[in-house]
């Protein structure tokens, strides 16, 4: 019996409670799968500037990278919630937040080269996942000096 997508994410959602990195790795997937299948419901331009970030206490919260680009997806809220239940999730409501990132300066952040236990996270990290891509990136990253 397949899981339904409520299930999967309930399921990882308590796995992200929990302390297993493979456990969030799982999480952020499962979110990842449901941001790409609700932006389908969303009109170009709009779409490629909105990104869920999260499934909290029932609403959808998704992250814009502009304000103007936010009052326009509240007028996509009913179409989002829509598709949300057509994907198992019983969302009662969106928020938007407006999540610019800043480039930060090279010279500001230096490159350090990680440690034996971030190494060693990362590896376990990408053990616990099945997606190949992911896990290939996550071995290349703990491979770096």
């Amino acid at each position: 019996m397949q899981p339904t997508p409520k299930t999967t994410f309930r399921t990882a959602l308590s796995a992200a409670l929990s302390s297993d990195p493979g456990h969030l790795i799982e999480r952020a997937m499962q979110l990842h799968a449901l941001d790409r299948q609700l932006r389908q419901s969303l009109p170009e331009p709009l779409a490629s500037h909105v990104k869920l970030g999260n499934l909290r206490n029932d609403r959808l919260v998704f992250l814009v990278d502009a304000p103007a680009w936010k009052t326009r997806l509240r007028l996509h809220a009913d179409a989002l919630l829509d598709a949300a239940r057509a994907a198992g999730i019983s969302a009662s409501g969106i928020s938007v937040k407006v999540a610019t990132m800043q480039p930060v300066p090279r010279d500001v952040a230096p490159l350090l080269p990680l440690s034996p236990s971030a190494r060693e996270i990362l590896r376990a990290a990408a053990a616990a996942t099945r997606d190949e891509e992911l896990r290939s990136r996550m071995l290349q990253l703990a491979s770096m000096a």
